[in-house]
């Protein structure tokens, strides 16, 4: 762990008196990222991102969902025979057919899921809270029965009445399960609401809580982190925080929170940028450029106070190092670059201008920045070549 890793960490534990965390990671950029709308993974690419969120040190990967087609069932089955050191899940609907097919996959668990909340007793399912669990617990005791690991999951978890959830999971212990989880499926929560929430639901279970995080607010991986807080073991992410609507809790956001703020540096976050690229790649959704850890700019550096800076010493500007994730650090040239920032992009580059050549250079990237053309390395360097020549 770096200084600047360290110092973060240590001043945050010591400010809120943090406990150690004891969590693990179940990657669901396979099943949960493959229903943001318009992306389908190849059969090859979910068997590599498979292996690289393996190699990272994901704890647990969510391969599918196998009722959904022929297909996906295969894929599902292979990525478990794989030999990961990773566990492997897959979803299920509280429906004995669905568990049939789940259990076929030779995964280590399923996440078996109801929704409990008035809303979609009433407007998807068209029936009684009675009935859904009732079906709920007769698909889990079909599993447990085959042997099979079980994640009780609560789709709309949060709009849920909160004593109707810890009755539900109360009644599940009963039968055994591995996992209670709880799904922010429309991204409801804050950090308040979810330590509460964990808080509240820890309070009568002894069994491992899983925290699903949807992003429609924005919140998600702080979301993510106040469940841990709050004592949740399982937390759901997805690579590029890809998936329905905004999206889920960010992979590489977490890990790197996790590692930074409170210690855990037990995942190889030099994979997040290569995970990041194939993700984008397979799915043809692009992270924004200002995406933190993974963006394009995550890592740069235009205004001259912070570029002059940045030359003596990264951390002055920047938290961690790019190659903690296996990204770049890019010195921009543009409307906000000062002589000495230009003098040390420059001499970074190979190059060494007196300093009437840089006043002509920094003129001229003045004026093509300001009227919003952009420099890009090889530009600058043709520039810099073309003002020498004169």
């Amino acid at each position: 762990m770096s200084e600047v890793e360290a110092y973060s960490r240590n001043r945050l534990i010591d400010y809120l008196n943090l406990s150690p965390l004891d969590i693990e990671i179940c990657d669901v950029t396979l099943r949960d990222g493959e229903q943001t709308p318009g992306v389908v993974f190849t059969r090859d690419e979910k068997i590599a991102l498979a292996t690289e969120l393996d190699t990272v040190g994901v704890e647990i990967i969510e391969a599918g969902f196998p009722v959904v087609s022929s297909a996906e069932k295969d894929i599902v089955k292979e990525i478990a025979n794989m030999e990961l050191n990773a566990k492997t899940c897959c979803l299920a609907r509280s429906v004995i057919s669905d568990v049939e097919t789940a259990v076929d996959c030779d995964v280590d668990f399923i996440s078996i899921f109801i929704a409990m909340s008035e809303l979609h007793l009433k407007y998807k399912y068209h029936k009684s809270y009675d009935e859904m669990f009732t079906s709920a617990m007769s698909a889990i005791e079909y599993a447990k029965e085959h042997g099979i690991g079980v994640r009780f999951a609560a789709e709309d978890g949060t709009r849920t009445d909160i004593e109707v959830l810890k009755k539900a999971f109360v009644a599940a212990e009963d039968y055994k399960v591995d996992y209670v989880s709880i799904a922010d499926t429309i991204g409801i929560l804050n950090p308040s609401t979810t330590h509460y929430l964990i808080s509240e639901i820890k309070k009568v279970v002894n069994t491992p809580i899983c925290i699903h995080c949807h992003n429609d607010l924005g919140l998600a991986t702080a979301n993510t982190l106040s469940a841990a807080e709050a004592g949740a073991k399982q937390l759901h992410t997805t690579v590029n925080a890809i998936g329905e609507r905004a999206g889920n809790a960010s992979l590489e956001e977490l890990l790197v929170s996790l590692r930074v703020q409170y210690g855990i540096d037990r995942y190889d976050t030099t994979k997040l940028t290569n995970l990041s690229k194939m993700v984008n790649e397979y799915s043809g959704i692009k992270p924004a450029i200002n995406k933190a850890i993974v963006g394009e700019h995550a890592f740069s550096h235009e205004s001259g106070i912070h570029v002059c800076a940045i030359l003596e010493e990264p951390r002055t500007y920047e938290l961690f190092s790019p190659e903690m994730v296996g990204g770049t650090r890019h010195l921009i040239v543009g409307k906000h670059t000062g002589m000495k920032a230009l003098k040390g992009i420059v001499s970074n580059m190979g190059y060494e201008l007196s300093k009437e050549e840089l006043t002509t250079l920094l003129d001229r990237i003045k004026n093509c920045t300001e009227t919003k053309h952009g420099i890009s390395p090889s530009k600058l360097e043709s520039m810099v070549i073309e003002t020498k020549k004169h």
